[in-house]
């Protein structure tokens, strides 16, 4: 990114800021927490095979409705609660239609497991008899269903942790896998940190036969057992206890099965797989005997996929990617697979640009290039040869759609400067646009193959309408240089009245994650806001380590998780002490999860700069964390001790200056309170004094409205008493 781009950026920015329109009633945090200033979606929209219509569920849960992309107006009922024959349910919460459309699960009273997965009442409805039954012939809730490809089967995962296929030709179910075991075998779902780290809860893929379902096992026996206190308003409280590995500790063994439909029998399947190594997806190609394994070293280094034969379980290596720090998983998510070729995005030289292969993982051409991130990979049209993209290569802090197609000619389909994000009909003729910037609110569309906009779905009109009666500061994008020659994003928002002849103290929000963003051009009111207009300067920094500007930035962090992160807050905050309008002697910082570690880490290594400090949900030694996130970034804690002590927080605890605050749930799943616990006792052999807040019974969010309005209140008063 030039200089002269950032200053084009600045002025266009603050020309924004100059121009909004803000009416007299202040902003009110309640308001915030109940998000009455949130930009409102649209539900769901699932493109159907002929890539020419959508269904969506009506917003009452009662009617799954069939709509047109040209016209976005609806074509048919597909299912609706108050017509259907035999069973009989208030609403549903979810749906699914099969390839044929013949058939679609309905779900309701769903019960979450971890952060993504869920379980749930589930129903068959057979289109053409208008007929609604209990997918299960023997009950229970259920996880992870799956269609086969002809629409006449469907796998599920019960709470036995084994697979169940349904039949419906007829209507009979039967049991795939009988090893399933709590805290020992999962057949067909994901463990914890699969879940968590791979975003991966369904480890099943149909071949396009539908004669074979491939599926995942794994073993989880080995991995120790984390359990944390439930109180639950108990008189004796319980315990809840899960399979986690931390850092350097087992692994799921895990392997790759085949199950034959006629034959009724289970093969595994010969992957090569280093011990403790990661299958993070599998996935049929549109060969039935081609299953594609992806799999990855422990070091999460080295990405090998695999064609492996379900009929003789003999797997060959097709395609091997290497990184001198590590690979994206993402991108492994986003292989997208056609008849003769597959499109990956990988970093090797330099940025994430998106590759064409050939089936047997031979490289035919770069699809994307420049000193630039593609940051999502749409899809690949075999027909047109063309693909579809999301990048950066306007500014990392804006995002457009783009297509390239066979001569490599580019063209732009999004027209509005901001960011946006696109949701693509399955023949690739439509797609839904997403935009906001840091003024707007989202605005949803749809918009035909070339860009041109068919249908308004929501443009937000009610909350810009709202906004207009508002008075509240917005935000002012800029950049800077270190001491060190790196050069940072940022953005500042004033104080609502500001007088540029007072220094007003400061706070700077960030959460400084490998390859995250907080300075985007992009619309959310959130307490921050509030925060602003009571008298705050509050700043966000991206520093070395987030996304968007090539591998070097991205992961500079590599092995010392912590340092470069802390030292650019400390640089920030210098930075905002040279302000005339920020009182350098009050200057705070604030984070949550990574952003809570990285409070830690810069009030330990800032000698003095943050007078406070909010660390809420803080890793405080990467020892502590789990065992995919932190190994990708730093090894395993005997292959980079020195690494891990110089990136904890707990023993950097002498170091700490200024007033801390630190937040944590009790129940939480992710960063446990036992890192909370053991830096209280740092803290405390350290002589240090310092506030903290439990919420009892939450997880890593702290999610409720009540607890929300709480905490955001604990902090603001923390602020005001030490600023």
């Amino acid at each position: 990114m030039t200089k002269n781009l950032f200053l084009i950026l600045a002025f266009s920015f603050a020309a924004c800021f100059l121009s909004a329109q803000n009416g007299n009633n202040p902003i009110q945090l309640k308001d915030i927490v109940e998000r009455k200033y949130a930009s409102q979606g649209v539900e769901e929209m699932r493109s159907l095979p002929d890539g020419e219509s959508y269904t969506m569920l009506s917003k009452d849960g009662k009617m799954i409705l069939k709509y047109a992309y040209k016209t976005g107006r609806v074509t048919d009922t597909l299912f609706n609660v108050k017509t259907v024959r035999e069973t009989q349910l208030e609403k549903i919460e979810g749906y699914l239609v099969s390839n044929t459309g013949y058939r679609i699960l309905v779900w309701t009273n769903r019960e979450s497991i971890y952060r993504r997965s869920w379980k749930a009442d589930m129903y068959d409805y057979d289109v053409r008899r208008n007929l609604l039954k209990p997918l299960s012939n023997s009950g229970g809730k259920i996880r992870i269903p799956a269609f086969s490809p002809d629409g006449r089967m469907c796998a599920y995962v019960k709470d036995d942790n084994n697979i169940w296929l349904k039949k419906f030709d007829y209507d009979s179910e039967s049991q795939v896998t009988k090893d399933g075991e709590a805290g020992k075998i999962l057949n067909g779902t994901s463990d914890w940190v699969y879940e968590e780290e791979f975003d991966v809860t369904n480890f099943m893929s149909w071949s396009p036969d539908s004669k074979i379902l491939a599926f995942v096992k794994s073993d989880e026996s080995q991995v120790p057992m984390y359990s944390f206190q439930r109180f639950d308003g108990a008189l004796y409280p319980g315990f809840y206890s899960y399979k986690y590995p931390k850092a350097g500790e087992n692994n799921s063994a895990v392997s790759v099965q085949a199950y034959s439909v006629d034959n009724k029998d289970i093969k595994k399947l010969n992957v090569p797989l280093e011990e403790g190594g990661y299958i993070p997806r599998i996935c049929f190609t549109e060969n039935p005997e081609q299953l594609a394994v992806m799999t990855l070293n422990r070091h999460q280094n080295q990405f090998s996929m695999y064609y492996a034969n379900p009929k003789s379980t003999v797997a060959r290596m097709i395609f091997r990617d290497d990184n001198k720090f590590y690979i994206d998983y993402a991108w492994i998510n986003t292989i997208y697979f056609t008849k003769d070729n597959f499109v990956y995005v990988n970093e090797k030289d330099g940025f994430a640009h998106a590759y064409l292969y050939t089936i047997t993982g031979i490289q035919e051409r770069q699809l994307t290039l420049g000193n630039w991130d593609v940051t999502a990979f749409y899809g690949y049209n075999p027909e047109t040869k063309t693909a579809y993209y999301q990048s950066a290569e306007e500014s990392p802090l804006r995002r457009s759609i783009y297509k390239v197609d066979a001569k490599g000619v580019k063209t732009k389909l999004s027209n509005r400067e901001g960011t946006n994000s696109a949701n693509f009909s399955s023949n690739f003729q439509y797609f839904v646009n997403t935009f906001s910037n840091a003024t707007t609110p989202a605005v949803i569309s749809i918009c035909d193959e070339k860009g041109k906009q068919l249908v308004m779905l929501n443009d937000n009109s009610i909350l810009r309408n709202t906004l207009q009666t508002l008075r509240y500061p917005q935000k002012e994008f800029f950049s800077f240089t270190t001491s060190q020659g790196a050069v940072l994003n940022g953005w500042m928002m004033k104080p609502v009245n500001f007088d540029s002849s007072r220094k007003y103290p400061a706070v700077m929000i960030q959460y400084s994650g490998p390859d995250s963003q907080e300075v985007l051009d992009r619309f959310g009111i959130d307490w921050d806001v509030y925060l602003a207009s009571q008298g705050y300067v509050v700043v966000a920094v991206d520093g070395q380590g987030t996304g968007a500007r090539g591998e070097d930035f991205r992961k500079c962090t590599y092995l010392k998780l912590g340092i470069l992160e802390s030292d650019d807050q400390i640089a920030g905050a210098q930075y905002l002490g040279n302000l005339p309008c920020v009182d350098k002697n009050r200057i705070a910082i604030w984070g949550w999860s990574y952003g809570g570690f990285n409070v830690l880490m810069s009030m330990s290594r800032g000698n003095g700069i943050f007078k406070a400090g909010v660390a809420i949900a803080p890793v405080v030694d990467w020892r502590f964390y789990d065992s995919v996130y932190t190994e990708r970034y730093m090894l395993t804690p005997k292959e980079n001790e020195n690494g891990y002590n110089a990136s904890s927080p707990l023993k950097l605890a002498d170091d700490l200056q200024g007033r801390l605050l630190l937040i944590q749930g009790t129940s939480d799943d992710n960063v446990h309170f036992q890192n909370s616990m053991y830096y209280v006792k740092a803290l405390e052999d350290a002589g240090k004094q310092f506030d903290m807040q439990v919420y009892p019974d939450k997880n890593h969010s702290i999610l409720g409205t009540k607890t929300r309005f709480h905490l955001y209140i604990r902090i603001i008063d923390f602020l005001n008493k030490n600023l």
